[in-house]
C-alpha cells in the first residue's frame, strides 16, 4: 500500500511545533491568547486557558441526526432537507459566538495556528470521529494559503489526528479554482460559489471525515463531499470546531 503523503510532513510539523512552543515561552508571557490572564503551570503550554474553554458553548441538543443543526423537540430540519446524498453526518463542537469566534479569528487572520490544539480538545467526542476514518482537511485556494501562511483546516486536522490517533490525508482533495469568500453571501450564492470547486483522487473505498473550522450553511462541505464521492469514497462525514446556529 502506498504510504500516506502527509506522514513525513506531519512529523516535521510536530518538531516545528515543539520549537515554536519553546520560543513562545521564552519571548512571550504565559498568558491566555483570548482573555490575557496568566496561564498556570498546570495548564502547561496551552494558548487558551481552561476558563475560556469552559465558556465555549457546546452546540445544544437535540440536533438534526444528519447535519447537526440544533432543533426544537419534534422540529423538522429545513437546513439539510434538500442536500444531495453524498455528505453524511455533520457535527460541530461549539456555537460560533463570543470566545469561540475570537479563537477562529485568531486562527484565520492573526497567525495563531496553535490555537487548533484547544479546538481539537473540545472536538474529540464528535460522532464521526471513529476508529479507522481518515481526516481530510478542506483545502484552501493556493493563493489564499500563501497569503495566510497555512491552511487552518489542515492545522486543525493535524491537531485532531495527533490527539485521536487518526491519519490525516492531504493528498486526496484539492481546490480546482479559487472562490469568493463566503462571508457575505446568501445560502444559494454560497452553493453556487463553491460548485465544482474541488476534485479528488485516491479516494476509492475511503472512510473520510472532512475537517473545517466553521460550519455555516454546509455549502463548502457539500461541494467537497461531492468530489470525494465522485472519486469513489465509501463514506463521507464532516466535523467542524464552530457552528453558526440560527437558534
Amino acid at each position: 500500500m502506498r504510504p500516506c503523503a502527509e506522514t513525513p510532513a506531519l512529523g516535521r510539523a510536530e518538531r516545528v511545533a515543539g520549537v515554536v512552543r519553546g520560543l513562545e515561552r521564552w519571548l512571550l508571557p504565559a498568558e491566555c491568547l483570548l482573555c490575557r490572564r496568566p496561564i498556570g503551570p498546570a495548564e502547561d503550554d496551552a494558548l487558551v486557558c481552561g476558563l475560556c474553554r469552559s465558556r465555549w458553548r457546546a452546540v445544544p441538543h437535540p440536533v438534526c441526526p444528519r447535519c447537526g443543526e440544533p432543533l426544537e423537540p419534534d422540529e423538522h430540519c429545513r437546513l439539510c432537507s434538500g442536500w444531495p446524498a453524498g455528505l453524511g453526518v455533520v457535527r460541530s463542537a461549539v456555537c460560533l459566538n463570543g470566545g469561540a469566534r475570537d479563537a477562529v479569528h485568531r486562527l484565520k487572520y492573526e497567525g495563531w495556528w496553535r490555537v487548533t490544539e484547544a479546538m481539537a480538545l473540545v472536538m474529540t467526542g464528535l460522532e464521526p470521529l471513529t476508529t479507522g476514518v481518515f481526516l481530510i482537511p478542506v483545502p484552501l485556494a493556493p493563493r489564499r494559503e500563501r497569503l495566510r501562511g497555512y491552511n487552518q483546516s489542515e492545522r486543525l486536522a493535524a491537531a485532531l489526528g495527533a490527539r485521536l490517533g487518526l491519519r490525516v490525508r492531504t493528498d486526496v482533495l484539492r481546490r480546482t479554482r479559487a472562490t469568493r469568500t463566503q462571508t457575505a453571501l446568501t445560502p444559494d450564492e454560497r452553493l453556487a460559489n463553491v460548485a465544482g470547486a474541488f476534485a479528488a483522487t485516491r479516494a476509492r473505498g475511503l472512510r473520510a471525515v472532512l475537517v473545517d473550522d466553521v460550519f455555516t450553511t454546509g455549502a463548502t462541505l457539500l461541494a467537497a463531499a461531492e468530489a470525494l464521492v465522485a472519486a469513489g469514497a465509501g463514506k463521507v462525514d464532516a466535523v467542524t470546531f464552530g457552528r453558526a446556529v440560527s437558534h
